[in-house]
């Protein structure tokens, strides 16, 4: 199907409705270090300007803006803006927060020596746009740094569970191929040289198998959205499959919830 039968517009819209709805940074927050080890393996220099994609309550933004950076967020729901816009003001970060959509970046072109998205630009529906977004605004020889869940990893299973009980709009691909070498290879061609594509793994911490569900359904804005529109076994058999999710990725014996899930770490030079 090509992207010209598909309203992306429609998708984004309802996306940002789901987004909107819930407390994404309750678990967006927990990320924090999967920004920290991506501003790392940029190599983020002092006084670059910086540009973090689908920026959500701005953690990438937040971990540039820690190492003296210029740091700019852009996302499309203001919700998540305005925690940010808190969160920087309570640690004293001159971070600048822009509504905008990841497809249609509102900045100029080449203004930027580092773009990043860290589990963000990734849910974008149109991913040769965004990829063409990323290009668009990155200074040649600029770096563009993303941090992006993989498809055989826990937070993949996730969305396939998720999608039993709301299937994704036709034609969109998997966010998650992002999480891939050769879906970066096809989006960026040879525009962007990866010089380094690492597999890492983020952990997700809970008190219980149940208490992962619990969290993701009141606070994790799609899921949110989702489990609202369930009542009685349907939204029981929901939240019995989310708690058995991290069962098979879980390293922690004493009841409590370790899970790994892996996620591709990539850095490339923008040509």
């Amino acid at each position: 199907m090509t992207s010209t039968a598909v309203d992306f517009e429609a998708i984004k819209d309802k996306q940002r409705a789901g987004w909107e709805t819930g407390d994404y940074p309750r678990v967006g927050n927990t990320l924090q270090i999967i920004a920290e080890l991506l501003v790392e393996a940029a190599d983020v220099r002092a006084d670059q300007k910086v540009l973090d994609v689908a920026c959500g309550q701005g953690n990438a933004a937040m971990a540039a803006a820690r190492r003296f950076a210029d740091a700019t967020g852009v996302d499309y729901a203001a919700n998540l803006l305005a925690q940010g816009r808190d969160r920087a003001a309570a640690e004293h970060l001159p971070v600048t927060f822009l509504e905008g959509d990841a497809e249609q970046l509102p900045v100029p072109d080449k203004e930027f020596d580092l773009v990043l998205s860290t589990v963000g630009v990734m849910f974008a529906p149109n991913h040769q746009q965004a990829a063409d977004e990323l290009v668009r605004v990155t200074a040649p020889g600029g770096k563009i740094a993303l941090a992006s869940w993989t498809p055989a990893g826990m937070v993949g299973q996730l969305f396939k569970t998720v999608s039993k009980w709301a299937p994704p709009p036709a034609g969109v691909q998997p966010a998650t191929l992002w999480g891939t070498e050769e879906h970066l290879a096809s989006l960026f061609g040879d525009r962007v040289e990866w010089v380094g594509l690492t597999k890492r793994e983020y952990v997700f911490r809970y008190r219980s198998l149940d208490h992962f569900s619990e969290w993701f359904r009141q606070f994790y804005g799609p899921i949110t959205k989702l489990a609202g529109t369930l009542s009685g076994d349907d939204l029981a058999k929901f939240a019995a499959d989310l708690a058995e999710v991290p069962r098979a990725f879980n390293k922690a014996d004493d009841g409590t919830v370790a899970a790994r899930a892996e996620y591709l770490e990539a850095v490339g030079i923008r040509h």
